[in-house]
């Protein structure tokens, strides 16, 4: 089966903006949403080891973990449309009648969709829920929530080397931790990460990225730190301020924000500019990870 077209390196834009120039500040949007349609950005990235592995171990079938609205069950299954392996995904929470537009599309995709109550889902990591799924549902190869591992770790560390302009700062929306673990892992001395939650209470992702890191690593590189302070409420929600500031960008720059993650990381870039918190001088990246699928939005 032929390789989908992949455009890689993704390009590189410069954000002119006039609050940008006032602080002397330089944004550069690292644009991995135009990597593919159905497989932009990180979810490319975390997928692109796991998928050579699942081959190497001659398997079929994937399977991996989302909610109703997850990009990543999206893309896992356009992943296996596109390489040739098939898929299922498990499904927090009851069955929907009918499927959204999100989990309609992995459907379309080929994807076989199973679900796990929520008490049994938060455990979907035990060797028991596991040892379940496959004699429910036979072999598999197993890529987590999100596709972070130490694969993912892996592949989205490549991103770095693709900028050839120089930076001090890089920064990405955080949800599972495996983008800026990766990132981080990538960066040369001088260079940091500063990944932006997007799920309130997400101090635990500062061990989640360590963790990361150890497993793909051997260590930690501590050249890295999490924003939690701008979640506007909890994963995928919002407010007026957060779409006011979407609205408002795209009038400026001609580029929709995904709302979920790119959006929250975009208004505490802005945000940490105005508090005078990056030296004037300074050239930040900002990772685009995705387009903006629409899907349920909570305010």
């Amino acid at each position: 089966m032929a390789a989908p077209a992949l455009l890689l390196p993704s390009p590189i834009e410069v954000v002119e903006d006039e609050r940008l120039d006032a602080a002397g500040v330089r944004l550069l949007l690292k644009r991995d949403d135009l990597i593919h349609p159905d497989l932009p950005g990180n979810k490319w990235r975390k997928l692109k080891y796991n998928l050579d592995a699942a081959r190497a171990a001659e398997a079929s079938r994937l399977l991996t973990f989302g909610g109703a609205y997850s990009n990543h069950i999206r893309a896992v299954a356009a992943a296996g449309a596109l390489f040739g392996f098939e898929t299922i995904g498990v499904i927090r929470g009851e069955a929907y009648d009918p499927l959204n537009s999100s989990l309609q599309f992995a459907v379309d995709h080929g994807m076989h969709l199973t679900y796990l109550d929520r008490h049994t889902y938060r455990m979907k990591a035990d060797p028991e829920v596991i040892d379940q799924l496959q004699r429910d549902l036979g072999d598999f190869y197993l890529i987590p929530e999100g596709g972070s591992n130490a694969l993912a770790v892996r592949g989205c560390a490549e991103l770095v080397s693709e900028i050839v302009e120089y930076f001090d700062v890089i920064c990405c929306g955080v949800g599972t931790g495996g983008t800026l673990a990766g990132i981080a892992a990538g960066l040369n001395a001088g260079q940091r990460a500063i990944g932006f939650s997007s799920l309130k209470g997400g101090d635990f992702l500062i061990d989640d990225v360590a963790t990361l890191q150890r497993d793909a690593l051997g260590d930690e590189t501590g050249n890295w730190q999490v924003e939690t302070g701008y979640h506007f409420g909890g994963y995928a929600k919002t407010n007026p301020e957060l779409t006011a500031f979407v609205a408002d960008f795209e009038s400026r720059h001609g580029l929709r924000l995904d709302w979920v993650y790119v959006a929250k990381m975009m208004f505490g870039i802005y945000d940490l500019v105005a508090q005078d918190r990056f030296p004037a001088g300074t050239r930040i990246v900002a990772v685009i990870t995705g387009p903006d699928f629409g899907g349920q939005i909570r305010s």
